[in-house]
Parts: C-alpha cells; structure tokens; sequence
C-alpha cells in the first residue's frame, strides 16, 4: 500500500532552544506554518519569538511542560497544526507520544511507532541487530539471570564492564565497572537511578572496550523502501558518555571498514523497515578494527549539522517531506562527500566539573566568516534557566581537510565571546590544542584522562 501525500499547512514544534528554531528555519523555506510551545521559563526564549504562533504548555518543571502530552496536543488542536516535530530529547522517541499523535489526527514527523519499539529499547534492539547480521557484543541480561549467574558470566567476560539501562539515553544509565566490590552496589543503585529518569529499570552488562571510538552512522530513509546512508560521525571526544565535539569523517577508519560499518547500517535500517532520519551508532575498538552496533536513535540527533556540512543536505527537510509521504530526492550514488567538519558543543557550564552554569548573559558575540554554522538560541541580556539541558550552541567548523579545519576552529572559538555565565569553550580550545587530538591518537576516555 503506498503511503498517502500529505501536504503539512502547520507544523507544531515541540521542543524548545537551538533545536526548534532549526526546525522553524527549515520549515520556513518549506513555505510551512510553524507554531512553538514553551514553558513559563521561556517566554523569552528566540523560539518563542520566531515561530508564527506560541503556546504555554505548563510551567518551568520539563514534566509539567514540554513532556506534557496533553498540553502539547491541545496546542497543536486549538492551532490547527497538522504535524508534530519533536525535535531531539523529550518526546522524540516516546512511541506512547507517536501513537497519540495518530489518534489525534496528527503526523508525527518520525518513524513509525513499530520502529521506535523496536530499536527504542536497548536490549532489544541488540537482539534485533543481531538477527540483521549486525556485529554486536554479548549482553548479560540483568532482569532474567541470578546473581550467582550474573556473577559467573562477568567472570567468563573479565574486567572492566560496562552497565547500561535498556531505556537509557544520552549517557545517561550507564557506569564503568572495574571489579566485584563494585558490580552489585553499583546494579542497585543504577535500577533505581534508571527507574526514576525512565520509567524503567531494565539493566544489562556488556563487555568494556578499553579503545574504543564511537562512531555513527546517518540513515535516511523514506515510505517507499528508500534507504541510504549520509556518511559517518566520529564522536568520540565525550564527558560521562556525554558527546560534547563531533567530526566527519572520522580519522581513523579505513574506507573498507567505513563502507562495511555504513553498509551495516543501511541492512539494520531496512531490516526494521526504518522511514525516517534515524542514526545507527557503534563502537569501534582500535585495536582490533572491528565494530559492535550500541544503539539506533529513532530521531534527528543534536550533531546533524555534521552530516549536513558534509552533504549539503538539508536533513530537517527532508525528514519532514519523508513524513508527508514524499520519495526520497536522494539515491545513495547521488550523495557527495566533501570537506572535513567539527561540531563544538557549548554548555553553560563549569569546563572542569561540568556542573551546570545558568545565568543572565551581558554579552554574546556569535562567531563567522567563511565555513563556520552557528546553531543556538541565547543573546545579549537573555537569562539561561536552570531546568533545561545546559546545551547553549553549537558552533559548526568546515574546511578542506581537518588539519585545516582545526586552524579555523581555533580562531573561530577565539573570536565566540560569552560573558556573564561560565561556559565550556576554554576546555574546546584546550582539545585543539592537544597533540593527542591533533594526531587523533585518543578513545572515548580521552577527556577523563585530561581533567584527572
């Protein structure tokens, strides 16, 4: 059955910062209608100003507005919305949300709710990779083994391990395990931590790789059984699990494992019959050369601009022409490479323990110049609230090479001025300024071993 070409009038964003006025612009150009919801907090918010309508949808507490369905689908109602755009975080991969959103008359502009399911939860989207012939570790499964068994199996896998929650996210749920003292006080604690942030305290074990990089992969698929890839990101550079620096293409994959990891994500795509913009991330282990998929993010990620420095592609776009029900305009032979590309994550926050930083800001000056992207949604006299993801910008670099491409970052971070609030672009320009970075001799632990 082919899919039905809706046309979208108005598009309700629900999300909030630098990620809704990206969808705003993107609409825009589309010639659609954009409505913003946003907390009490917010209300002086760029997304508030930019979009053709706004709504309150509760107060400052995130579960009271911006992951309060109801609200959120009363917005869309009494607007006349005809699409839902969930950004990244809250409600994008909430297939409880997606349904509603159906029920209501609303496209959720997604996946389907069948492939949020299936690669939204962590244990089960292993399973699933593995039946698609995707190379993956052996999880130890936390709710069906005793301990005596838990503890047999870690014996067989050996030291370190790593613990993650199923429905974990974003570096959230997941520790570093070194030893028995630790496993068991550490499972405990981690079911009730993973219980509160997810409703769901499903845990599971895996073996620690000691050199990894993660590395992910951009799907774009559409209705019609169109599945390519856009190239990988090498997002190694990350604090607990948390990305804060991305590039592409990554430095250190050869093309033939580049095309076996891209190619391996494309078959995982079109096993789950993926319809939209989607991320397939793996862990690849340098010492060795081979790669393990981690997880599949069922939404547009915060690095996108990565990708599309790299393609030229328009990626928001064209995830909402794929939710209308549009053919992809793209066949994998159609999409050209180009450039080096690096994405700085700037939060307001303390460089050295990553505590958070809100505040009034009394001077912002945004970077340019020729192959620099500013994603953000802060300026002169804004006050950054203390509820929200302390994300404030994103800086994007692009150059001919990536030697050239970290000379330009330097001065583009040189020229970024954030007065008022602490933020993390000293620790940035520390990074660039690393022999270890530069040579790309670094793993995913590379910023612990620097702060310590």
């Amino acid at each position: 059955m082919k899919p039905q070409i809706k046309k979208f009038k108005k598009v309700l964003i629900a999300n909030r910062g630098e990620i809704a006025i990206r969808v705003i612009r993107s609409c825009k150009e589309l010639g659609i209608e954009t409505v913003s919801v946003h907390s009490t907090a917010d209300e002086d918010s760029l997304h508030v100003k930019m979009a053709d309508e706004s709504v309150c949808v509760g107060p400052a507490k995130a579960s009271l507005s911006y992951l309060n369905i109801p609200q959120i689908l009363s917005a869309a109602d009494i607007t006349g919305a005809d699409a839902i755009h969930p950004g990244y975080g809250f409600l994008s991969e909430n297939e409880g949300f997606a349904d509603m959103c159906a029920k209501w008359g609303l496209t959720f502009i997604g996946p389907s709710v069948k492939c949020i399911q299936s690669m939204g939860d962590k244990i089960e989207s292993k399973l699933t990779a593995k039946k698609a012939k995707v190379p993956t570790l052996e999880p130890i499964y936390v709710k069906e083994t005793s301990d005596a068994d838990i503890k047999k199996s870690v014996e067989k896998m050996g030291f370190p391990v790593l613990i993650k929650a199923s429905a974990g996210g974003g570096g959230r749920g997941m520790k570093r395990i070194n030893n028995f003292d630790e496993l068991f006080p550490a499972l405990a604690r981690l079911q009730e931590e993973a219980k509160a942030a997810f409703g769901d305290g499903t845990l599971f074990i895996e073996k620690y790789i000691e050199n990894p990089r993660h590395i992910e992969v951009q799907i774009l698929a559409d209705q019609h059984g169109s599945v390519i890839h856009l190239g990988e990101r090498d997002c190694t550079i990350q604090r607990r699990f948390q990305k804060i620096l991305e590039e592409a293409p990554s430095p250190v994959l050869t093309p033939k494992i580049r095309e076996e990891i891209c190619t391996a994500a494309v078959r995982l795509a079109k096993f789950v019959d993926y319809d939209s913009v989607g991320t397939v991330e793996f862990l690849y282990d340098q010492d060795t050369e081979k790669f393990y998929f981690m997880e599949m993010n069922t939404r547009i990620q915060v690095e996108h601009p990565v990708t599309e420095g790299r393609t030229g592609i328009d990626l928001i776009a064209e995830q909402i022409r794929h939710a209308q029900g549009d053919q992809s305009r793209f066949k994998q032979s159609d999409i050209i490479f180009r450039n080096h590309v690096m994405e700085f994550r700037i939060n307001a926050e303390d460089p050295r323990t990553g505590l958070p930083s809100p505040g009034h800001i009394t001077h912002y000056h945004r970077p340019g110049g020729i192959g620099v992207r500013t994603d953000d949604y802060i300026y002169t006299g804004y006050t950054v609230p203390p509820y929200y993801d302390s994300m404030i910008s994103k800086i994007i670099v692009q150059s001919d090479n990536r030697a050239n491409c970290i000379t330009r970052a330097k001065r583009v971070l040189n020229e970024t001025v954030v007065s008022g609030i602490q933020t993390n672009l000293n620790l940035h320009k520390e990074i660039l300024d690393d022999p270890d970075f530069v040579s790309s001799t670094f793993s995913t632990n590379y910023l612990t071993k620097k702060l310590i």
